[in-house]
């Protein structure tokens, strides 16, 4: 009977289901996937607490995944990020989830959280022999991660995101010169605070991932094609290309007026500057050239933490038995 895995990233802008397909050497394959879109801690009180309503949307949409997963049979992982691991009722949320949706939420720190992501790009590029730099921007906070063979030199998460500096920023998503100013020093600020980010750092090369890095990406193939890629694993972008983009966005005061930028995610207009602007700093702090998208992210590396996880405990199983 096939093994199939279903992992759960419940991220601060949106949701993500994959449903794989375990195969006998250890690999797996992608059999079902969703995406919903839900802002967690997006109200007035920024991070501080997550609301009933959310809270409710939240229930109805792991619901939902969780229908899927029943389908395929497949065991779910969930694990939460930046927007649950901050709120003051964490634990009344995932109580509530699990009272009413049967499944359990691991709300994990910002470093296991880049661990995992460093799991999931490992599946997607062949960076095996390579020094990567590794950078996640999300909803509530960005991951950093420096590694080798598999190993973390370091491992890092500062609470810069899309959806966080859009409200300290930006109310309504509407742009002003003031606050994009704002935004760029408070974005360096938080980085400087954190001595392992700097440009030092020797590396072959960066690999960018998840919202923000694969809209950007797909904005910027578009630009030079004229039509949409299948895939933006793999792709590379430049420095000019991604501050050239920012600027063009940040021209664009209101979500409406971004969505005239081809190639524009419609549900991403609102928030893509502060992502853009967080991007472009990563940039001129690593003194970066250029960045390669991995399409993989958090929810493939919960796959890939799984599988190790399964395979630990049968080795000890047999173990035991023999002994």
């Amino acid at each position: 009977m096939k093994k199939c895995i279903a992992a759960i990233d419940m991220g601060t802008n949106s949701f993500h289901l994959i449903i794989v397909e375990i195969k006998k050497d250890g690999t797996f394959k992608i059999v079902d996937r969703e995406r919903e879109v839900i802002r967690l801690g997006s109200h007035r009180d920024g991070f501080k607490i997550i609301s009933e309503g959310e809270i409710e949307k939240a229930i109805d949409i792991l619901r939902d995944f969780g229908k899927i997963a029943l389908f395929y049979k497949a065991e779910i992982r969930a694990i939460a990020t930046s927007a649950v691991r901050e709120a003051k009722n964490k634990n009344e949320f995932i109580e509530r989830v699990y009272e009413e949706t049967g499944i359990s939420v691991e709300a994990i720190n910002g470093k296991a959280e880049a661990e995992l992501i460093y799991l999931g790009v490992q599946n997607a590029l062949e960076v095996e022999h390579n020094r990567i730099l590794c950078i996640d921007i999300g909803g509530g906070s960005t991951e950093f991660l420096l590694g080798q063979h598999g190993a973390s030199e370091f491992a890092e998460s500062i609470k810069i995101g899309a959806v966080r500096l859009s409200k300290m920023f930006f109310p309504d998503y509407i742009l002003t010169d003031p606050g994009i100013d704002l935004c760029r020093q408070y974005i360096q600020d938080k980085i400087n605070t954190n001595s392992n980010l700097h440009s030092a750092h020797k590396f072959d090369f960066a690999v960018g991932t998840s919202g923000t890095i694969v809209a950007a990406a797909s904005i910027i193939s578009f630009r030079r094609l004229s039509e949409f890629r299948k895939s933006m694993n793999g792709f590379v972008f430049s420095a000019n290309e991604i501050f050239e983009l920012t600027e063009d966005i940040l021209k664009c005061k209101s979500p409406v007026d971004r969505l005239f930028i081809e190639g524009m995610e419609i549900k991403r207009a609102d928030i893509i500057p502060a992502g853009l602007l967080i991007l472009s700093q990563v940039f001129e702090t690593f003194k970066l050239t250029e960045m390669k998208v991995s399409e993989n992210a958090l929810r493939e590396g919960i796959i890939v933490n799984t599988i190790s996880k399964m395979e630990e405990a049968q080795s000890l199983a047999i173990y035991s038995f023999h002994k």
